[in-house]
């Protein structure tokens, strides 16, 4: 039977549907140079996501994008290396998804390897000041974030609403507690608000996962959470210890990022394996890398002691902190693709995209504004790259190379 010129039209215009397939090399591409170049912290890495990935390649739409922002702001883990993951596996399958987390993952893993070596060291007012200039980019980055996702995601006083309450609700809340209680009762309100006709189909996500292998996913997080830990006690083997520590790291934290440090520092520092001031300085060389910060554990993976450590201990370390929250992930993508069809759904969903927004609006303040502005001329560099981003249409990694010149000037002043 012959496709309906209507339907045709649609598959053919509609982004979501023109990026349903593509080759785990494309994905390794892309995300690679997102590897090198996103920094920031996870919020800055949501910004650089959407410019690459929805606005220049049009790999899926804005409803799309925000839909997957909020499934991983549900789910413990890392939240952008959820998301980017996410959409490798929406592109290129299960390889895709594997692609895009090594991708992103690798630069900054193999940078704070070799810092653990001792092959690196950030010290002096030429390397403080082009921190400074990355840190300066993120609130560029967030900020053209919240701007595009607020007039997609809340164009209407209900959704403004509901963005500008969820804002409060993270600001006065503050940690995993408040985003995730702004996101539910964006659902919540999106159920009363946010009630529109059913929408046409076209740019829903059609992730290439099936119920069996999501099931077969949620079942593996499980087991990992309980059998490395009985291993590890029984067997006596530090390797098994370390994978689990490192697991349950990852497991059991909400947000990413900052938000898992404590939870590193109880399980490696508290047992002796990593000194204090080791552990410090990794997180302060963690700064000055692109990609996720989770990346961290390759760093305390090297320098953990007893044996393994080096390589091998980097390894262990850095697979079993990120395995689990893409484990949920992918185990979550089949329900939540037919979840998110249904009218009741996509009402909640509306609400949840405008809290979103309003989640991002508070992050764009704390921490990102309050750690990279300081002074006038932080601001002025900072509206510099905000510029050469929307109105220059500058790629973001020339704007992070310009803005941490742009550091290092300060510094030097």
């Amino acid at each position: 039977m012959t496709e309906a010129p209507a339907a045709a039209e649609a598959r053919r215009t509609d982004p979501a549907s023109a990026g349903a397939s593509g080759s785990a090399g494309e994905v390794f591409r892309a995300f690679f140079k997102l590897g090198l170049t996103s920094f920031g912290g996870p919020v800055a890495h949501l910004g650089y996501f959407r410019d690459e990935l929805v606005i220049r390649r049009r790999w899926l739409d804005e409803r799309g994008y925000a839909d997957l922002v909020a499934l991983c702001q549900f789910l413990p883990g890392p939240a952008s290396s959820q998301v980017g993951f996410s959409l490798g596996v929406l592109r290129g399958g299960l390889l895709g998804g594997l692609a895009a987390w090594t991708a992103f993952t690798l630069p900054s893993a193999l940078l704070l390897l070799a810092f653990a070596s001792g092959a690196g060291a950030l010290s002096g007012p030429v390397a403080e000041g082009a921190i400074h200039g990355l840190k300066l980019v993120a609130v560029a980055v967030v900020a053209q974030a919240v701007w595009g996702m607020a007039r997609a995601l809340a164009p209407d006083r209900p959704r403004a609403g509901i963005a500008v309450a969820a804002l409060f609700l993270t600001v006065f809340v503050a940690g995993s507690v408040g985003q995730v209680g702004a996101i539910a009762l964006g659902a919540l309100a999106g159920l009363v608000l946010c009630r529109l006709p059913p929408q046409e189909q076209a740019g829903l996500l059609a992730f290439p996962v099936s119920r069996r292998a999501g099931a077969i996913g949620l079942v593996a997080f499980a087991l990992l959470l309980v059998v490395p830990h009985l291993l590890a006690a029984s067997l006596q083997s530090q390797a098994l210890a370390l994978f689990d520590a490192f697991y349950r790291s990852g497991a059991l934290v909400f947000g990413g990022g900052h938000v898992v440090l404590p939870l590193l520092q109880a399980e490696v520092v508290a047992p002796g394996w990593v000194g204090p001031g080791t552990f410090l300085a990794g997180y302060g060389a963690a700064q000055a890398v692109p990609g996720p910060l989770f990346t961290f554990a390759a760093y305390l993976g090297a320098v953990a002691g007893p044996a393994p450590h080096g390589v091998v201990g980097a390894a262990i370390a850095l697979v079993a902190i990120f395995l689990p929250g893409l484990l949920l992930v992918y185990g979550m993508l089949p329900y939540w693709d037919a979840l998110r069809t249904r009218p009741l759904a996509q009402a909640a969903m509306r609400g949840t995209n405008a809290a979103v927004v309003g989640i991002l609006g508070s992050a764009l303040y704390d921490p990102v504004w309050t750690s990279a502005v300081g002074n006038a001329r932080d601001y002025a560099v900072a509206v510099l790259a905000f510029g050469l981003l929307t109105v220059g249409r500058t790629p973001p990694w020339m704007v992070v190379a310009l803005t941490a010149l742009g550091g290092v000037a300060l510094a030097l002043l």
